[in-house]
């Protein structure tokens, strides 16, 4: 958990769940699977086993840990903030089970003046959970889908199902062009390029067509990196300036 982050869209990290497994080809280099490892070395206790060892690195082993001292944590922060609700793991992984996703929910509903951002590749197992009469759709609660390749476009569709104050797609890392998806019924598109050390570029033909389809659908659009290597160097600038968007109360660009 932390009251502060380095991730540009949003100003607090949230983790009541660790640990996850690889889904799709944008999960190959992930950060968070990279963090957990780290975490797990230094004898943090709820990243043991997290991780293991293979083929000369550390993956996700599929280990979920669920920490429910850690729902408390948003009441305790008092100034209102955007919060990404857990950037070490998936909300919707299918071993996350239903009834510590109704606490969190609770938690989130509870702790109200806070604006929430959660983000999954599992778009399908959020839409069948949330789709629920108990789940009540939280106006302080926006809800995404990451895309990193047209193969993974399908995520959109799905997302446009869930009942969602504010709907959003993270297009990163981007590792691909996506084609040309309708962002019909989805409110902010965040764009970045893969981080870390074995980091797979990023096109800016890929970005240039995002942009795009923003434009075209009134769709607010966020510029995260270009990421690389060294993402600090390689900066956040596209087309001579940050795109720092974000969608209104209303989903509309602010």
């Amino acid at each position: 958990m932390s009251s502060g982050t380095g991730i540009e869209w949003t100003e607090a990290t949230w983790n009541p769940i660790a640990g996850c497994t690889m889904v799709s080809p944008g999960c190959t280099n992930c950060y968070a699977m990279r963090m957990a490892a780290r975490l797990q070395a230094i004898g943090l206790e709820r990243y043991q086993g997290t991780t293991r060892h293979s083929g000369g690195r550390h993956v996700w082993s599929g280990r979920i840990v669920l920490d429910k001292e850690a729902l408390q944590i948003p009441l305790s922060w008092k100034r209102p903030r955007h919060i990404f609700v857990n950037s070490m793991s998936d909300l919707f992984h299918e071993r996350v089970p239903e009834a510590f996703i109704r606490d969190v929910w609770s938690a989130m509903e509870a702790a109200n003046q806070h604006t929430y951002q959660i983000l999954t590749k599992r778009p399908d197992r959020m839409l069948d959970i949330l789709g629920k009469a108990e789940f009540r759709k939280l106006p302080n609660v926006w809800l995404g889908t990451s895309v990193e390749n047209e193969a993974t476009t399908r995520r959109i569709e799905v997302l446009r199902k869930v009942p969602a104050a504010i709907r959003f797609v993270s297009f990163e890392p981007l590792i691909d062009n996506v084609g040309k998806p309708s962002l019909k019924g989805i409110h902010w598109a965040i764009v970045g390029g893969e981080s870390g050390p074995n980091a797979r570029p990023m096109d800016a033909r890929w970005v240039d067509d995002i942009l795009q389809i923003c434009r075209r659908q009134d769709v607010a659009f966020f510029f995260k990196q270009w990421g690389g290597k060294n993402k600090k160097a390689a900066g956040r600038k596209y087309r001579g300036k940050t795109w720092d968007e974000m969608p209104g109360r209303d989903g509309a660009r602010a």
